[in-house]
Formats: C-alpha cells, sequence, structure tokens
C-alpha cells in the first residue's frame, strides 16, 4: 500500500520498540536515510530521530576500561539525556528503545509529562525466530538468558496492549515485520491526535 503514514501529536515523544533483532533500527535507517554510522541523534522537519546505537557509537572505544555494566550505564543515559535536551526544546522526538521494562517505559512516560509531550509506544512485532535471525544477521546475538528476558518483558506488554491497554503510554500501536516494510512515513502533525491504541494495517 503506497503512501502509508503513521500519524502522532506535534511534540510527542514516540518509543519504538520490539525485540533485539525485530527491525527497528533498519526501519529507522529506511525512512530517515541513515547509514549506521551516526553517533548523534537526527532532525527530520520538526522531529529528532534518537536511536540508542548513536549513543552507543559515540562512546565506542571511549570506556575500553570500564566494565561492561558500568558502559552501558554510561550509553543507557546519555541516551536517556539526548531525549530530554530534544524535549525541552520542543521537539517531536522519536526515539528507538531496545528494553520494554515496565520501569523503564515509566521513567519515559515521567519525561513525557515533564515536557507536556504525549507519549506513544511504536511496538515492531517480530517472532522470536526471527528476531534471533536478525541479530545473527548484523552479527551482534544477545545472549540467550538475556533474550529470554527481553520476550517475557515483550509477550506481556504486547498481550496488555492488546487487550486495549497501553499503559504507562497514552497510547500504543502495534505493527508486524511486513507492515513495517509498507511504511513511508511517520509524521507528527494536528490529524495525529486520533484514538493511537488501533492497530494500523498497511496491507491493503
Amino acid at each position: 500500500m503506497e503512501g502509508a503514514r503513521l500519524r502522532y501529536p506535534p511534540g510527542a515523544l514516540v518509543i519504538l520498540t520490539g525485540l533485539p533483532g525485530a527491525g527497528k533500527t533498519t526501519l529507522l535507517r529506511r525512512l530517515y536515510g541513515m547509514d549506521g554510522a551516526e553517533s548523534l541523534p537526527i532532525t527530520s522537519g520538526t522531529a529528532v530521530v534518537i536511536d540508542s546505537a548513536q549513543s552507543r557509537r559515540h562512546w565506542n572505544g571511549r570506556l575500553t576500561w570500564a566494565p561492561y555494566p558500568v558502559r552501558r550505564a554510561v550509553v543507557f543515559v546519555t541516551h536517556l539525556t539526548r531525549i530530554r535536551q530534544a524535549l525541552t526544546q520542543g521537539h517531536s522526538v522519536l526515539a528507538h528503545n531496545r528494553g520494554c521494562a515496565p520501569y523503564v517505559l515509566r521513567g519515559f512516560a515521567w519525561l513525557a509529562r515533564r515536557h507536556g509531550a504525549d507519549f506513544h509506544l511504536l511496538l515492531l512485532d517480530a517472532p522470536a525466530e526471527e528476531a534471533l535471525a536478525g541479530q545473527r544477521a548484523r552479527g551482534r546475538v544477545v545472549a540467550a538468558r538475556t533474550f529470554a528476558r527481553h520476550q517475557r518483558r515483550w509477550d506481556s506488554l504486547l498481550t496488555r496492549v492488546k487487550s486495549g491497554d497501553p499503559a504507562p503510554a497514552t497510547g500504543a500501536r502495534i505493527v508486524d515485520r511486513a507492515e513495517a516494510g509498507l511504511l513511508e512515513a511517520i509524521v507528527f502533525d494536528s490529524a495525529g491526535g486520533v484514538d493511537p491504541r488501533r492497530r494500523r494495517s498497511y496491507k491493503g
């Protein structure tokens, strides 16, 4: 289906999440012409696009002395700081975040409220086997125990959203990989005020 778009209110915070390897970064690269070498957020119109990998690249090779948990924490704080700065400046924000733990989502909801922004989730749904294949294709495979934890949290979030409960977000949309492949734009405008909880289909 040509011209498939997702619309959100101006100034909203939209968190794109899903299982590791589901295709979130691939979607952002396709929609915004990113080449995978960015270490800073990019601007598209009034929106700022923030991939968590940008923060990781920013610190790449600069924290070799630190244990992995410290490096991970520094990268995450950098990611959050960039989202906060964009919201403070009044931008709409589309941000990729790999994790969907309840406390992480509550943190994003708090951040949005603090800046008077609507908070939405964009859930890229992919079967576990496809996500694992995506990890292998990119050459970065998540440890089995870590992936199992992601999957439990993801399944819980999907179940709630499908039942009509997007909390702590204002709304949530679910797209599968086929639908994501047909998506041509994510737009922040006044037409984005429709009920964001319904599932949108891009299969025509």
